[in-house]
């Protein structure tokens, strides 16, 4: 072979070599970066309302550092961590106010939310101070928004979170059932705790319809709460808590760590 084409020859391997790792790099660098931050959404049952220690600097929102989120992060070390969960948060509230730190990084997310857009303090109240057919009636009436405009609402929250993070595995949490059945215990009646527990059920069927819609994952507390409910003797949930009142029927610190925390790990 001539020198002349043996130069030539080298100079199409090289050309052909450089294209290829020239490509390469290309669509490596166009591949997204993994995305593995998390971020924290929902009201206080994520916030951590009831478990006490508290960051001041999350004022009446009541974020603890003893919440599932917080415990999540300290166990996983995620690349970020945003946790904007709010004691009080209605669907609304985490769509106009919780969002903002969610984008393509974004590879888990957790939220809690529907208890307070179907009435959950207001039904309390009301089983706690007034009778049985009191309780029952408030009841149905937080059934039937749960049945009727809760779904809508959730769509909203839902679809907003996937807008802003594409890439996130979400998981949808849901709620307790508030007392162990059964047991001498002193406080509501049987009917109203019957009627609670039932209540909570519902609820947490509709988050769960609604999670599985949007491809969402759904953690369901029940089975790691079992046994600990109120009147089972070792509570991880308040009942009335007189000494702070907005604490009442939260979960307690082992609440989040024993309740929570488990069920957020086995859905991430």
């Amino acid at each position: 072979m001539r020198r002349s084409r043996i130069v030539g020859f080298l100079s199409s391997l090289l050309l052909a070599a450089g294209a290829t790792l020239t490509g390469a790099a290309a669509a490596q660098a166009a591949q997204p970066a993994v995305a593995d931050g998390y971020v924290a959404l929902g009201d206080s049952y994520s916030s951590g309302l009831g478990a006490g220690s508290y960051l001041s600097s999350s004022g009446d929102c009541k974020r603890s550092t003893r919440a599932y989120p917080a415990l999540w992060e300290a166990a996983h070390a995620p690349s970020t961590f945003h946790f904007t969960a709010c004691a009080g948060a209605r669907t609304g509230d985490v769509v106009s106010g919780q969002l903002g730190p969610l984008d393509s990084s974004t590879g888990l997310v957790s939220v809690t939310v529907g208890g307070n857009d179907a009435g959950f303090a207001d039904v309390m109240t009301t089983c706690v101070f007034q009778s049985d057919s009191a309780c029952l009636s408030r009841i149905d009436t937080a059934r039937a928004y749960v049945d009727t405009s809760l779904p809508g609402r959730l769509d909203t929250v839902y679809t907003a979170i996937r807008d802003k993070a594409p890439h996130a595995r979400v998981v949808v949490l849901g709620y307790p059932r508030f007392y162990r059945l059964g047991t001498f215990c002193v406080g509501l009646s049987e009917t109203k705790r019957q009627a609670i527990n039932d209540a909570s059920d519902h609820l947490n069927a509709a988050l769960a319809k609604r999670a599985a819609d949007h491809g969402f994952t759904f953690g369901d507390v029940r089975s790691t709460f079992a046994g600990h409910e109120i009147c089972s003797g070792d509570s991880w949930l308040h009942s009335v808590k007189w000494s702070n009142i907005g604490e009442s029927y939260h979960p307690n610190a082992a609440g989040q760590s024993g309740g929570y925390l488990p069920a957020l790990t086995s859905a991430a």
